[in-house]
C-alpha cells in the first residue's frame, strides 16, 4: 500500500495539469446605488459626446472647410471606434478588471473630447472623434459587467439594467440641447470633457473592483484585423456616394471581406478571443447582436443626419433642431425607464420587434413633411418612432447579458453594441448617401431614407421574431 501511495503521488506531481478559469474576482462587496449612478453618468455624458455633431453638423463642417462627400466621417468617427474596440474592451474589462476599465475609459473620455474642440481641420476632428469613441467603448462595455456584479439577483438585474438603457436615451436626448444652447460647438467639447473627467475622479474611489480572469494575453491581432475591416466598411460606404461601381470602392469592400474572415480564423486559435465564435450559435445571442446591428442601421442612421436635413430643408436653427430632436429622444428615455414593468408580461425579443414596428410607423408617417416644408407635419412621427426607440433601448442591455454567461457580461454588452454601432457606420453613410444622391433635392432624397429606414427596421423585426420561434 505504502508503495502505491508512493507511486501515485509521484505520478500526480508529474501529470500535465489542466487549466481552469480561475474564479471571479472582487475586492469587497459593491455599492449598488454608486454602480448604478456612476455608470449611468459616464453613459449619459459618451452618448452627449456621441451625439455633439448631429445638431451642429453645418457649423462644424463649415468651420473645418469639410465638403458634403466628406460629412459622413464627421459624425462616423465616434461610432467607428466605438464598433472597433467593443469587443476588445469587454474582454479586457472581465479579464483585467472592469472598475480598472471603466475608469481609464471615463478619463480618456474627458481628455479626447476636450482636444476635439481644438482641432482646425476634418481629419484632426475625426481622428479625435474616432478616439473619443475608443473611450467610450470602454466605458460602456465594462458598464454592464459592473452592474452584473453589483445586482446579481434577476429582479435587481432587471431594474438595473432598464435604468441603464433609459440613460442611453437620456443622453442621446440631452446632448443635442447642451450644443444647441451653447454659443460654439467648441465650448460644449469642453463642457462635456469636463463632465466626463469629474465622473472618472468620483469612479476611482466609489467603484469596487470585479473580474473573471480566463488567462492569456489580449487577443491583439483579433482587435487589429476587426478594426481594419470595419474602416474599410466605413471608407466603402462614404465613397460609395459617388459612384457604387467604382474601382476603390470595390477593392475596399473586398478588403472588408478579406479581413473579417482573417478575424473569424484568429479568434478560432486565439487562447482567448475577443468574442467566442460558439455564441454565435444562441438564437439568444443571435437576437441581441441581430438587435443591435439593425438599430444602428434603421435608427442611428437616420437619426444621425435628420437634424442636419431639417436645419437644411426647413431652415431652422441648431437650438430649434435640438427641440424637435428632444420630442423623439425625450420620449425613448421615458419609455425605456418605465419599460421594465412590461419584463413579466413581454419578453426582450418581443420588445425588441415591437421596438422596431413602432420605429417603422414613425418614420413613414414623417415622409413628405421635409418636402412640404413643415415642420409639425413631423410630430406624430416623432412620438411614435421615441416609444420604438426607448423599447429597443430598454431591452437590448437585458438581453445582451442574459444571452452569455454571467461571467462574461462585459464581452456580452461589448458585442451587442459593437454591432449596434457597425449598424451605426453604415446607417449613417447610407442615410446620408440616400439624401445626397437624389436629383430632386434633399427633402426627396429624405423620404427615400425614411422609406429604407422603415423596411430595414421591419425586417429587424421578422428577424428577431424568427429568432424567437426557432429558440422554442
Amino acid at each position: 500500500m505504502s508503495r502505491f501511495n508512493d507511486r501515485t503521488v509521484a505520478e500526480a506531481s508529474t501529470a500535465p495539469t489542466v487549466p481552469h478559469p480561475a474564479p471571479p474576482v472582487a475586492e469587497h462587496p459593491p455599492d449598488r446605488r454608486a454602480t448604478l449612478a456612476l455608470t449611468s453618468a459616464a453613459t449619459v455624458v459618451a452618448l452627449m459626446t456621441y451625439t455633439a455633431p448631429m445638431v451642429t453638423l453645418p457649423q462644424t463642417a463649415a468651420d473645418l472647410h469639410t465638403p458634403l462627400s466628406a460629412q459622413a466621417w464627421l459624425l462616423n468617427g465616434t461610432p467607428l471606434g466605438l464598433a472597433a474596440l467593443l469587443l476588445v474592451a469587454g474582454s479586457l474589462a472581465d479579464d483585467y478588471g472592469r472598475r480598472r476599465i471603466f475608469v481609464a475609459g471615463t478619463f480618456a473620455l474627458g481628455i479626447t473630447t476636450a482636444l476635439g474642440a481644438l482641432t482646425t481641420t476634418t481629419w484632426l476632428f475625426t481622428l479625435a472623434r474616432i478616439t473619443q469613441g475608443a473611450a467610450s467603448a470602454a466605458l460602456l462595455a465594462s458598464s454592464l459587467g459592473l452592474i452584473v456584479h453589483a445586482f446579481p439577483d434577476p429582479r435587481g438585474r432587471l431594474h438595473a439594467t432598464g435604468v441603464w438603457g433609459a440613460f442611453v436615451s437620456g443622453g442621446i436626448a440631452l446632448g443635442p440641447v447642451l450644443v444647441g444652447a451653447m454659443p460654439n460647438w467648441r465650448l460644449s467639447y469642453g463642457v462635456l470633457g469636463a463632465a466626463a473627467l469629474i465622473v472618472a475622479a468620483l469612479s476611482t474611489r466609489a467603484l469596487s473592483e470585479s473580474r473573471a480572469p480566463r488567462g492569456g494575453r489580449p487577443d491583439l491581432a483579433g482587435a487589429v484585423t476587426f478594426g481594419l475591416a470595419l474602416v474599410s466598411l466605413v471608407a466603402a460606404l462614404t465613397l460609395g456616394r459617388d459612384g457604387w461601381l467604382r474601382a476603390p470602392v470595390g477593392l475596399l469592400l473586398l478588403a472588408t471581406v478579406t479581413l473579417l474572415g482573417l478575424f473569424a480564423a484568429v479568434e478560432r486559435r486565439a487562447a482567448t478571443p475577443m468574442i467566442d465564435l460558439s455564441l454565435l450559435r444562441r438564437p439568444r445571442f443571435l437576437a441581441s447582436s441581430a438587435g443591435g446591428l439593425f438599430t444602428g442601421l434603421a435608427v442611428i442612421g437616420l437619426f444621425s443626419f435628420l437634424p442636419a436635413l431639417l436645419q437644411q430643408t426647413l431652415g431652422l436653427s441648431a437650438m430649434d433642431t435640438a427641440w424637435l430632436f428632444l420630442l423623439w429622444s425625450g420620449l425613448s428615455f421615458a419609455v425605456a425607464l418605465q419599460a421594465r414593468r412590461l419584463a413579466g408580461r413581454i419578453s426582450p425579443r418581443l420588445q425588441l420587434a415591437l421596438g422596431f414596428v413602432l420605429h417603422a410607423g414613425g418614420a413613414l408617417a414623417m415622409l413628405g413633411a421635409l418636402d412640404a416644408g413643415s415642420w409639425p407635419r413631423l410630430l406624430p412621427g416623432l412620438m411614435v418612432a421615441g416609444i420604438g426607440s426607448g423599447l429597443l433601448n430598454a431591452a437590448l442591455p437585458l438581453l445582451s447579458v442574459e444571452s452569455v454567461p454571467a461571467q462574461r457580461a462585459a464581452m456580452g454588452s461589448g458585442a451587442q453594441q459593437t454591432f449596434r454601432y457597425i449598424g451605426s457606420c453604415a446607417g449613417v453613410a447610407l442615410t446620408i448617401a440616400l439624401a445626397t444622391s437624389s436629383g430632386d433635392g434633399l427633402a426627396r432624397g429624405a423620404d427615400i431614407a425614411m422609406v429604407v429606414s422603415a423596411v430595414l427596421a421591419l425586417l429587424a423585426a421578422v428577424s428577431v421574431v424568427a429568432l424567437r420561434e426557432r429558440s422554442a
